[in-house]
This record gives C-alpha cells, sequence and structure tokens, in this order.
C-alpha cells in the first residue's frame, strides 16, 4: 500500500513534534490548574478555557476563575498549535493524494483553532471588546478539526504506518469526541452548566490522545523503516 507519509529526518522531527504537542499542553495545565488554589481549581466542573485568563479573578461564563499561571496555559496552548501544524507539514507528503492534504489541512485548522486560545482569552474583557469570537472560533474550530482528524488518520492508518489496533483507537477517539461534541454545546447552550469541564474535556481529550497516537506510531514506523533499511546493508558489509 503506497505510504502518504515522508520518510528520514523530516518524518522523524515531524513525528517527535505531533507527539510533544499534546504533552506539553497537559503539563502546562497540570501546574495551571494546581497554582489556582482559591477556589481550588476542579477539572470536572471548571471552563478548561479559564485556566488561561490571566487577568484578576472574575466571574466569567459562570464561574469564578483565578488563574495565578493563567500565561503558562496559554503558552501551552499556543505551542501545542504550532507544534501540531509544522509536524503534519513535515510527516505528511501531499504528493501522495487527497488524504495527505486533508489531514494536513485538519492539522493547520486544529492548530491554529488550539493557538487562537491561547491567544484570545474567554475573559469578561474580551467579551465586552469582541474579540471573544477569536476563542470561539479557535476553541470550536480545534473540536471539530481534531476530532475528524483522529478519524481521517485512523482509516488510513496503513498507509501511514499505524498498525491495526492504533488505527481502530484512532478512530474510535474521533468518534467519541465528535459524539460529545454536541452534548458539551448542548449543556453551554441550555444553561445547565452541569459539569462542563467534564464535557469539555470529553471532546478535547480524545483529540490530544489521538495526536500522541499518531505521533508515537510513526516514531516508531519511521524506527523500524531505517532499522529494515540497514540490516541488508549491514549483511553486505559482514560478507
Amino acid at each position: 500500500m503506497n505510504p502518504i507519509v515522508r520518510s528520514g529526518a523530516a518524518a522523524r522531527a515531524g513525528a517527535l513534534l505531533i507527539l510533544l504537542g499534546p504533552l506539553v499542553s497537559w503539563a502546562a495545565e497540570f501546574i495551571t490548574a494546581a497554582a489556582w488554589q482559591d477556589p481550588p481549581y476542579s477539572p470536572l466542573y471548571n471552563w478548561v478555557s479559564h485556566l488561561g485568563l490571566t487577568g484578576p479573578p472574575q466571574t466569567a461564563f459562570g464561574q469564578v476563575a483565578n488563574s495565578p499561571l493563567g500565561a503558562v496555559m496559554d503558552t501551552g496552548w499556543v505551542i501545542y498549535g504550532t507544534l501540531l501544524i509544522v509536524g503534519a507539514f513535515l510527516v505528511f507528503d501531499p504528493r501522495k493524494g487527497a488524504r495527505p492534504i486533508i489531514i494536513i489541512s485538519l492539522a493547520v485548522l486544529a492548530g491554529a483553532g488550539v493557538s487562537l486560545v491561547g491567544l484570545f482569552q474567554g475573559s469578561n474583557a474580551n467579551v465586552d471588546n469582541g474579540l471573544i469570537a477569536f476563542h470561539t472560533f479557535g476553541a470550536q474550530g480545534v473540536m471539530l478539526a481534531g476530532n475528524i482528524m483522529a478519524i481521517a488518520v485512523g482509516t488510513g492508518g496503513a498507509r501511514i504506518g499505524l498498525t491495526r489496533g492504533r488505527s481502530l483507537a484512532s478512530i474510535t477517539l474521533g468518534t467519541a469526541g465528535l459524539i460529545a461534541f454536541p452534548l458539551f454545546m448542548t449543556d453551554v447552550f441550555s444553561g445547565w452548566m452541569w459539569n462542563i469541564g467534564l464535557f469539555e474535556r470529553a471532546v478535547i481529550y480524545p483529540i490530544m490522545i489521538g495526536h500522541a497516537l499518531l505521533g508515537s506510531s510513526v516514531a516508531a514506523a519511521q524506527r523500524h523503516r531505517a532499522a529494515h533499511s540497514l540490516a541488508p546493508l549491514t549483511a553486505r558489509a559482514e560478507s
């Protein structure tokens, strides 16, 4: 089957960047949430994006927000988005047909979306000045594009270097995230706001796990390919 990924150093570097993105974001989230102590941050109750608020304590979108290290979370999101976009261009070869072009396009949308969340906070000030539109567009963009990307990667897993199990896992993750998206939006627009952090993470975490799965799979496939290509050369040298 014709692979749709590049080979060599570019693919290995891109795979590492794609894997590193969600790890950086998770580390930033853990550090920022741990610093939020008044009141203590609850990952099930509190908005994810409230971690990135850098202003004074405020009541935003129905919740008290007080994130002393908001800049850490914002930086983590911007880094994540940037690494995803650069990594996708390094890994996927657009000359190989429509699928790599689609995956790269989805990666750009998702990466730009998560970066916008970090650049434009979900604060009361941005609600008043209209910049909240960039935050909202970014958040919903990454939720949709990121989960669709996981499905696109999974359905083309054999051409990317994913095992059958990892391909099915990627499809399952993307599907679960897309199912959770309308539930999350219903929770928001109905005004119920029950455990909004839980619903939000049900949409976001499948994307992040999918990216980690993609990056680690491509890296493993590249190592396997390199080992097999060196084996004949080694045997020839020994003979």
